[in-house]
């Protein structure tokens, strides 16, 4: 009777950690998944800057120094590894063109150009993307987190190796998305 009660427990034990198991292995993909969908519209971001900047350039080519730092912005954030370094780059990238948007104020037949516009209106859009993709990445991290550093599921968590993951933030001062005025 005494050995049937260790085995059940023994059993619940085992049962116990492979459900904690489990658990962390789902949170941690669905961490990665979630990084990929970010990866996925920041490219697409990537990729409709250079068309953005072209079209600026054609109404204001004298504007050089803000052109290079909109590109060599948009280099970093794309070598960029890693939630950290993308947010970081991100902020850089997102304070460049903010200075480009401004810039386009100057140019009045820059602002009512259908090309331009709809540049402005994809770029919105994106940035409403992102903004979802990562509000549930940092969720899934969260979650994640909270599991690996509490007990009782940190101790399969470190017998496994599960280690933190990076939140991916914007720095303080990048908080605001590039302004983008519409009804110009």
């Amino acid at each position: 009777m005494n050995t049937w009660w260790q085995w059940l427990i023994l059993f619940g034990v085992i049962g116990w950690a492979v459900s904690v198991y489990n658990k962390l292995v789902t949170l941690r993909e669905q961490a990665e998944a979630a990084w990929a969908d970010i990866d996925v519209q920041l490219k697409r971001r990537h990729d409709l800057i250079p068309n953005l900047v072209e079209t600026v350039k054609g109404y204001a080519s004298h504007e050089q120094e803000t052109f290079d730092a909109v590109i060599q912005a948009r280099s970093r954030a794309m070598s960029a590894e890693g939630p950290a370094q993308a947010g970081a780059a991100e902020s850089l990238l997102g304070g460049a063109l903010g200075r480009l948007f401004a810039l386009a104020e100057a140019y009045p037949d820059l602002k009512a150009s259908d090309g331009f516009r709809d540049l402005q209106q994809s770029l919105a859009s994106l940035e409403g993307a992102i903004q979802n993709a990562r509000r549930y990445y940092n969720a899934v991290v969260r979650d994640f987190n909270t599991r690996v550093q509490t007990i009782p599921s940190a101790v399969i968590a470190r017998s496994f190796g599960f280690k933190q993951r990076e939140f991916f933030e914007i720095e303080e001062g990048e908080r605001a998305v590039p302004e983008v005025d519409f009804d110009s």
